[in-house]
């Protein structure tokens, strides 16, 4: 028998793209398990980059299950959250009503019931939503890099009450990095090390080479298989392992930007979207890559190592790029999309804490932010 709920978790969830939709279907999903654990999600509002939907009583109701089924159907068909009016007690808001709407949520529930600020979105521009709600006393989760990734000044505002923010899926999706680096840290344990092979899109590509194929013909393969982004270059140019990368080296308290990183690309300005479409690059561009990328390969496969696509961080900086890396290492066995990622310590000096598996797709990061959110529950009030 469900028991009654413990702990109420009124959640606005930002974005409702492909991450933020399949988050929907986990909550609407796992009601029965979470009632048997004492546990409610109540979702009260849902916004994209236009408009917000919200439940008509925020203090006591969310969101029913039916409208959020009919929501992600609606988004994933391309219409408008308008769409749903009239399918349950809600009402909707419209840009900049919207934000000022988010605003008045996390000022009301933040000091009442609380509330946790969902970032499923892809874009700078909840930075301000999200630093109001900290000012708030809400709880932030986010699956969203870059509110982390821009002014170290905004992301030590976010993180200034560790135990109110949660972001595993910004780096490994649903992989326990974050997690795993922080209880290291709270050990007293010192890091001196972190090497991660970040991107299932380069993992694969990488991986691949090693059979002699040419790098034109797997990156096109990547892009088949639904790997790559729309522009293989989004991928190829490394800026978002570089992300990754920057938030766990803040994590490791290096106050460091972007512009601090070293980031090798995999194809050269003459190459990039300035210079021709992606039609042009996929078409002609790529073939220029694949001699120099052959003798890469060779070279390292001389010595006994493989290529891999990582970022390396240590004391003295923070690397994005290719690295030879002996082939019996658990980064040089990788295969296929995974990730993986290496944590050398005090404790882990000889030999790291690997941390291995599906670092991508909109599920497993979906199911990473819905954990996350489950972990702050018992900051929420307990219900009779």
């Amino acid at each position: 028998m469900p028991t009654a709920a413990k702990s109420v978790l009124p959640v606005v969830l930002l974005g409702c793209g492909g991450v933020g939709r399949h988050l929907l279907r986990h909550i609407v999903s796992c009601r029965p398990l979470h009632a048997n654990q004492g546990v409610a999600i109540r979702v009260v509002g849902v916004g994209d980059s236009s408009s917000l939907l919200v439940a008509d009583d925020v203090h006591s109701s969310g969101l029913d299950d039916a409208l959020l089924t009919h929501l992600c159907a609606a988004k994933s068909a391309g219409s408008p959250l308008s769409s749903l009016l009239g399918q349950g007690h809600c009402q909707l808001f419209k840009n900049p009503e919207a934000q000022a709407k988010v605003i008045d949520a996390a000022t009301t529930l933040g000091r009442t019931t609380g509330l946790v600020l969902v970032d499923c979105s892809a874009t700078y521009d909840t930075v301000a939503l999200l630093k109001d709600a900290v000012d708030n006393g809400c709880c932030i989760v986010l699956a969203n890099k870059k509110p982390l990734t821009g002014a170290y000044e905004d992301f030590a505002k976010l993180a200034s009450n560790f135990r109110r923010i949660r972001f595993e899926s910004t780096v490994g999706a649903g992989l326990p990095v974050i997690a795993s680096v922080t209880r290291i840290i709270a050990s007293g344990d010192p890091i001196s090390r972190i090497v991660g092979s970040l991107s299932g899109t380069l993992g694969y590509v990488m991986s691949e080479l090693e059979g002699g194929k040419r790098f034109s013909e797997v990156v096109k393969t990547a892009k088949s298989l639904g790997y790559t982004e729309p522009d293989p270059r989004d991928d190829l140019g490394g800026m978002d392992v570089a992300r990754k990368a920057l938030i766990l080296a803040r994590l490791l308290g290096q106050q460091i930007s972007m512009e601090n990183i070293n980031v090798e690309s995999l194809y050269p300005s003459e190459l990039g979207p300035d210079a021709m479409s992606t039609k042009d690059f996929l078409e002609s561009g790529l073939a220029q890559l694949d001699k120099s990328m052959e003798e890469r390969v060779k070279a390292a496969s001389l010595k006994g190592n493989v290529l891999r696509y990582v970022c390396v961080i240590e004391s003295t900086g923070c690397q994005v790029g290719l690295r030879e890396l002996p082939k019996d290492s658990s980064l040089g066995r990788l295969r296929g999309s995974d990730n993986v990622v290496e944590i050398y310590s005090r404790c882990y000096e000889s030999y790291p804490l690997v941390i291995q598996g599906a670092g991508a797709g909109n599920d497993t990061t979906a199911a990473g932010v819905l954990a996350d959110i489950l972990d702050l529950q018992d900051l929420f009030q307990t219900r009779a």
